[in-house]
């Protein structure tokens, strides 16, 4: 049992956690491969250690990040509507996180279960824990895990014989390249079952100015997120980064339909991580993450060539984010998907 699961466990109310944490030796393996791409780029879910999900809410309670906002109003209001168009079964939170914004669907749906899905052991721990307090009638479950890796849902109790309501919010989805996201909602059908339903948050493009501030906010709370990378590299891996050597970028990009956010070299050095030396010369980037917006007409299309068919759509007065509700298509009924949005 992990340290995290342990300390559930010691809790008033018990909370059940399966630890399926990636192993060190798929983390230095990925970090070769990302450093030896051109241009670099690192899987955004290195962010996501215990740390980085600290920061990371410090981000959602910026006033330029108005997505967890927007998505939490959303949901308060039109909690009801979703229940009512979801019906029952067991809630499925990919990128659970601080397992917030759950809560208004968890009122008007009284589930048997909940089950929070997310890649920090440490902060899953505490989310579950918190929200079982919230909510003390519903049993919890908490699977650390890399969600975009995950084949086939754990066998266990809380599961036996459910139908499953998959629950993405805060446009996760835009972390991944548009095949990549294909792809990752094909999985999604497969954990959920032909009888499964899944609730998405899709973010919408605006104007590049407010985009860049979203992700680049005053306060330099993104920045210390994207730093933080390399503390965790250097931990790890026994890497060499000097932080305050890179500085950090959020631009937007309006051919690919997405925010890109990198750590750009200051000056031309060699850093040392998984053993090997890395040079990087002045100006060099190496991308930590992208974010891909998607007007409702284009993540329709894209869920479709998932296998997903658009059963409902609910959005905030200004139209800038969605929460889709998807169903499965019939079986082999897939649409094509462009290679880029």
């Amino acid at each position: 049992m992990s340290a995290a699961a342990a300390a559930l466990q010691r809790g008033p109310t018990a909370v059940d956690l399966l630890d399926l944490h990636p192993v060190a030796a798929d983390m230095e393996r990925l970090v070769v491969e990302g450093l030896s791409r051109s241009p670099r780029q690192l899987p955004a879910w290195f962010l996501y250690d215990a740390e980085g999900s600290r920061l990371f809410d410090r981000i959602c309670e910026q006033p330029e990040y108005a997505l967890t906002a927007t998505e939490t109003a959303l949901l308060e209001r039109e909690a009801p509507a979703m229940a009512a168009a979801l019906g029952a079964g067991v809630p499925v939170e990919f990128g659970a996180g601080s397992a917030r914004k759950v809560s208004p669907l968890l009122e008007a749906l009284s589930p048997p279960a909940y089950v929070a899905l997310d890649i920090s052991s440490e902060h899953l721990a505490g989310a579950c824990r918190a929200l079982q307090a919230r909510h003390p009638a519903i049993p919890v479950l908490g699977i650390c895990c890399d969600y975009s890796q995950l084949l086939t849902l754990p066998a266990h109790r809380l599961l036996d014989g459910q139908r499953l309501l998959g629950f993405y919010p805060g446009s996760s989805l835009g972390n991944f390249a548009p095949s990549e996201a294909v792809a990752l909602l094909r999985q999604f059908a497969r954990l959920l079952g032909p009888e499964g339903r899944l609730l998405i948050g899709i973010d919408q493009p605006r104007a590049a100015a407010q985009l860049e501030a979203a992700y680049d906010d005053a306060a330099g709370w993104s920045a210390a997120f994207a730093r933080n990378l390399l503390v965790r590299l250097n931990r790890e891996l026994g890497g060499s980064f000097a932080p305050e050597r890179f500085r950090y970028r959020a631009r937007w990009q309006p051919p690919q339909s997405r925010i890109e956010m990198a750590l750009v070299s200051r000056c031309d050095q060699v850093v040392e991580v998984a053993g090997r030396p890395w040079p990087f010369a002045a100006g060099e980037a190496l991308i930590t993450e992208h974010s891909h917006k998607y007007d409702p007409a284009a993540f329709t299309a894209l869920a479709a060539a998932a296998g997903w068919r658009a059963q409902a759509r609910w959005a905030d007065p200004s139209d800038s984010f969605s929460l889709h509700l998807l169903a499965p298509q019939a079986p082999g009924r897939l649409e094509p998907v462009e290679a880029s949005r």
